[in-house]
């Protein structure tokens, strides 16, 4: 009764699928539709595995499944590579010992041994990857702890393995097929060439293809492009809420030497967001002044030079020399200068200070950083060195205090502008730089020459005496002790642990990187590892979610600028109750853009 002919299609289905438990094409012509290699299909599993292991920020479940997907390919690649030449000399080896290999095996090799291969790889696999996904999402649940976010997670295990395979598959497809277009284009110049120099010809033609027309065509003139062209549309457009300054001593008033217009997207924001006489006062209670803003847009002088001296003669025209606190901010991408990076200066001096800023691309941020972050260097170089010539024709006791700051690409730019720590010291009087990318060069000299025993994300240099890292200010900054007296000028870099931006470089594909040897930072889970190439494109990643997270973690540094200014260039009088109690105002109030 049971045995009807339904149950007995399936069965004879069953045991012809455990007998050949994959596709076996027609013909070896078939390049794309071919059934995967079993070495390939175990290193894209392995690589999918350890894209599961922690990094420095939490990730959702949805970039997991991208992330998996891209590093499976990667591990694929990689397996066919070495599949290829071990089958050409096992193959060759097996030919000539063959009867002595034949001898001491159980059985004759066939296409059994082959099916029972890839069942041992579908069980393992599955069941591994079921364990994987499971522990991937408690350490996630660690990493969000630690980072201060709500435990809570959803983790979309089968999606997450869907949609690897996916975008795994279609890469490996892309690949195949451009190795398809490379067999064909080798057998076309076999026709009119020795087929060495064909199969030379055509691979280094391919190759060509590959690498330029994925760099110049799909990045270059499509990403990039159309990120140009967006920015540039945003960059003629004003934030809501921003209205043109009415104080002659803003960039953008009618009194200014920089219309409206001319100052950007983010110099509008900048200027249209400048704080009150009695915005300040009333924070503080203490008398206040109208803060000087000078922001020079790209629109408004064609090279950085021209943009440097137009900025010089904005702040001879509003009298910023005369401040007791004249402030040069580096800005990132299009122009963007913190908010709460540049107001605390502002209510701890009662609005007597100038700061001022120069635009030089319209790109977003990251856009920026892959192409043009020289130019972050080279224009607030350009900035640093003609405002300090005009503020070095000052007399020395009547000078203001001349201080820089920046975050991210744009604390790039401020370092650029000096020679070395001991150049920055000599030059300026004060500084506080956030996220300061990877390269960022006195960043780098400051941390490979560390006071021994200190941590490469925590770094002391010369016992603290002028330069201080910090992620939680109030505490960190008074790290050195007692027999490091903190000196003037005072550099305060505010850096996480576990900012990707921070940390990323190129190195991290094939070297082990210092920030994860112990002691870890505070905010990195333990279960991190350094695997190659994944822990590299891992970084890449959290680069783009390190916003994700709240401050101080990732690429957040929320209000630590506070007690940062109050470090670096207090106010006289200044107390320490005065600072905690701007940061709670700070801490509250709603960042104008």
């Amino acid at each position: 009764m049971g045995n009807t002919p339904p149950v007995r299609r399936i069965r004879r289905r069953a045991l012809t699928l455990l007998a050949q438990p994959y596709w076996e094409a027609p013909s070896s012509a078939y390049v794309v539709r071919r059934w995967p290699g079993l070495t390939a299909m175990c290193c894209a599993t392995l690589f999918f595995w350890l894209s599961l292991t922690p990094s420095l920020v939490p990730r959702p479940w949805l970039l997991q499944g991208v992330i998996g997907g891209i590093t499976a390919a990667i591990g694929y690649a990689i397996g066919a590579l070495v599949e290829w030449p071990a089958r050409l000399c096992l193959g060759t080896l097996y030919r000539r010992y063959r009867s002595r290999v034949l001898r001491r095996l159980p059985g004759r090799p066939g296409p059994h041994w082959r099916a029972r291969a890839w069942l041992a790889y579908y069980l393992l696999s599955t069941g591994l990857t079921i364990a994987a996904l499971s522990w991937s999402a408690d350490a996630q649940r660690e990493l969000r702890r630690l980072q201060e976010m709500p435990e809570t997670l959803t983790w979309h295990s089968m999606m997450i393995a869907l949609i690897a395979m996916a975008i795994c598959f279609a890469l490996v497809a892309v690949g195949r097929a451009v190795r398809l277009g490379t067999r064909v284009l080798i057998r076309l110049l076999g026709r009119f060439v020795p087929r060495p120099v064909a199969i030379v010809v055509g691979l280094l033609v391919s190759a060509t293809v590959v690498v330029f027309g994925t760099r110049d065509v799909v990045f270059d003139r499509g990403i990039i492009d159309v990120a140009a062209r967006l920015a540039e549309n945003t960059d003629k457009s004003t934030k809501d809420g921003i209205v043109r300054p009415t104080s002659p001593l803003v960039s953008g008033s009618s009194a200014s030497l920089v219309r409206w217009d001319e100052l950007g997207y983010e110099g509008r924001n900048f200027t249209g967001s400048s704080l009150t006489p009695h915005q300040i006062s009333t924070v503080t209670g203490k008398r206040a002044v109208q803060p000087i803003r000078v922001y020079i847009g790209q629109e408004a002088a064609p090279t950085f030079t021209s943009r440097a001296k137009l900025a010089v003669r904005e702040l001879e025209r509003t009298g910023a020399f005369d401040r007791d606190v004249l402030a040069i901010a580096g800005t990132t991408g299009r122009g963007w200068v913190n908010s709460t990076d540049a107001e605390p200066l502002e209510y701890i001096h009662g609005g007597n200070t100038a700061i001022v800023a120069v635009q030089y691309s319209y790109l977003p941020s990251w856009a920026s950083f892959l192409v043009d972050k020289e130019q972050a260097g080279r224009a607030t170089r350009a900035l640093v060195e003609a405002v300090r010539a005009r503020w070095l024709r000052i007399p020395a006791d009547e000078r203001p205090k001349l201080v820089v700051f920046g975050e991210s690409l744009g604390a790039y730019g401020i370092e650029a502008s000096f020679d070395g720590p001991d150049d920055m010291l000599a030059k300026v009087d004060g500084a506080l730089l956030a996220g300061t990318p990877n390269f960022s060069p006195i960043r780098r000299q400051l941390t490979a020459h560390r006071d021994r025993g200190s941590p490469v994300w925590r770094p002391e240099y010369r016992k603290g005496r002028h330069f201080r890292f910090a992620q939680w200010p109030r505490k960190d900054l008074a790290r050195p002790g007692p027999d490091s007296a903190w000196k003037q000028p005072r550099v305060v870099y505010l850096q996480n642990a576990s900012d990707a931006i921070v940390w990323w470089s190129p190195d991290l594909a094939l070297e082990p990187p210092r920030w994860l040897r112990k002691p870890l930072g505070p905010d990195i889970t333990d279960e991190v590892n350094w695997f190659p190439l994944v822990t590299f494109w891992q970084t890449t990643v959290d680069m783009a979610v390190s916003y994700g997270v709240g401050a101080p973690h990732g690429h957040r540094y929320g209000n630590g600028s506070v007690e940062g200014w109050a470090a670096v260039a207090p106010a006289e009088g200044w107390t320490r109750q005065d600072t905690e109690e701007l940061r709670r105002f700070m801490d509250q109030r709603e960042a104008p853009y």
